[in-house]
């Protein structure tokens, strides 16, 4: 009997755990897309991100037993695809990473000179950069963020998460995630600031 193409993940997840193996397929088609391009825009390599991708949904059919009915499956799929990919940044031995359950908080910064800016009616610079350039800038500076900052940028702006389903995924409170996202955003700002700067001398 074809399955409707209208089940949801939790659904998918339930048929799995009772024994429909081919639902576990439908779940890796519909995150392949996504997960995947999560994980190359933080690990920054396409074949290190093939393997996490694929080291995840092993670790999701090896516990989906252990998933408790009720929850929402696209957060615990990103927390378990995000400490894959920290594991792996630790055997590689790229750069120092910490797991989301240690990640320290951000360093105080209340985001006020960020909501100045996000407040203004005025255009400011990355409204006149070339949209190229715009991409290509903000893509380096994501990757120059401390890891705990990136996490937030990633599935915030590239992933749609909702800052509930981020603090879900990292294991912090939402107000961590707003805290962490507000620094973010104001460092990112400052890198910009200092590139134009640059450009202007």
């Amino acid at each position: 009997m074809e399955r409707p193409p209208t089940w949801t993940d939790e659904e998918l997840l339930i048929r799995f755990q009772s024994g429909q193996r081919d639902a576990f397929g439908d779940l890796v088609r519909r995150y392949e897309g996504e997960l995947f391009g999560y994980l190359r825009r933080y690990l920054g390599d396409n074949d290190l991100a093939a393997d996490v991708f694929q080291n995840t949904f092993l670790l999701v059919f090896t516990k989906a037993h252990q998933f408790e009915a009720g929850r929402p499956v696209r957060p615990w799929l990103y927390a378990i695809a995000t400490n894959q990919a920290i594991d792996a940044m630790r055997r590689q031995g790229r750069h120092q990473a910490v797991r989301l359950d240690d990640a320290a908080d951000a360093d105080g910064d209340d985001g006020s000179q960020l909501s100045r800016y996000l407040q203004s009616d005025e255009p400011g610079p990355l409204d006149v950069l070339e949209e190229a350039e715009r991409r290509e800038f903000v893509q380096d500076s994501i990757g120059q963020l401390p890891d705990f900052l990136k996490q937030v940028v990633i599935l915030t702006f590239y992933q749609g998460l909702r800052q509930s389903e981020i603090g879900e995924v990292l294991g912090i409170p939402v107000g961590t995630v707003k805290s962490r996202m507000h620094t973010a955003l104001a460092r990112l700002w400052q890198m910009w600031e200092e590139h134009a700067a640059v450009k202007e001398s």
